[in-house]
């Protein structure tokens, strides 16, 4: 059966399979269930066993990326090409100058960064779970736009596994019309380590949603949002969200600095009300 198998994955290697997405995961999962049952049926073999497994482990990862196409696997490490990116910025804690500072402790920062630009930097504590933030935030994204006014819509353009997705976002005109309709198709990754959750963004390019008309297209990234137990209180959050966006256009950079700034305050206040305001879903990070 374990030869068959394997025949079975040097079969998908043809041509006329290479698209067969099923039968190269059903290929996957019979090797791994295979090695498992010579394992506890042969003790002898032992020693085998680990050396395949050590080789298959190998093979599975490439069986794995096959199971996406070129264009699949592009977005999933851009993905994670700005996770890593915004991450680094984060860990840096030289040059961040205070822009905003609210009453309850809500704070914006800013620095530039070399090829990078002008990044803001919020940080608050929402007295919320973290499984009730990455709720919101995550499984139900494409609802953002019903408690955030500085939203219209966000929508997802498309799945890649379980980790990285295809988003487009329309945002409203800013108060006073300082900035008009802009735009932005960004690839997103969501990874949990320990007890924290990463959301991770950047610009790209998705054909099928060309450039709309009366709206000018902006470019995200690399962004992030992080969000982890706060430190003796496990009930409530800390969440530091990393802003990196160009909105393109003629805009004056102490414009864009005010509305920027003041978009992530707006951000916690509206976040912090629709918690408050709505029941808590059965929701696990």
């Amino acid at each position: 059966m374990l030869l068959a198998t394997f025949k079975l994955c040097a079969g998908s290697s043809y041509r006329h399979v290479r698209n067969m997405k099923g039968l190269r995961h059903q290929a996957v999962l019979a090797i791994s269930q295979g090695l498992n049952r010579r394992a506890l049926g042969d003790p002898t073999s032992g020693a085998w066993i680990n050396q395949v497994r050590r080789r298959s482990s190998l093979l599975g990862s490439r069986l794995e990326d096959a199971l996406y196409s070129d264009q699949e696997l592009a977005y999933i490490r851009q993905g994670e090409e700005a996770m890593q990116k915004a991450l680094g910025i984060l860990s840096s804690q030289e040059g961040w100058k205070k822009e905003n500072q609210q009453a309850n402790g809500d704070t914006v920062l800013s620095k530039v960064v070399p090829d990078t630009g002008k990044v803001f930097r919020l940080e608050v504590v929402v007295d919320q779970p973290m499984e009730r933030l990455y709720e919101e935030l995550v499984e139900r994204m494409e609802a953002m736009g019903e408690w955030n006014p500085n939203i219209k819509e966000i929508k997802v353009l498309q799945k890649i596994g379980k980790d990285t997705i295809i988003t487009h976002e329309l945002a409203a005109e800013s108060a006073g019309n300082l900035v008009g309709p802009r735009d932005f198709v960004s690839v997103r990754c969501t990874k949990r380590r320990g007890s924290t959750c990463v959301l991770a963004g950047m610009a790209t390019r998705f054909g099928e949603m060309p450039e709309q008309k009366g709206v000018i297209r902006g470019e995200h990234g690399p962004t992030c949002m992080v969000l982890h137990p706060l430190a003796g209180s496990p009930s409530k959050t800390k969440l530091t969200w990393l802003l990196s966006i160009d909105l393109k256009g003629w805009l004056p950079k102490t414009i864009i600095n005010q509305v920027l700034s003041q978009t992530q305050v707006d951000f916690a206040n509206h976040l912090r009300k629709h918690l408050e305001s709505s029941p808590a879903p059965d929701a696990r990070c």
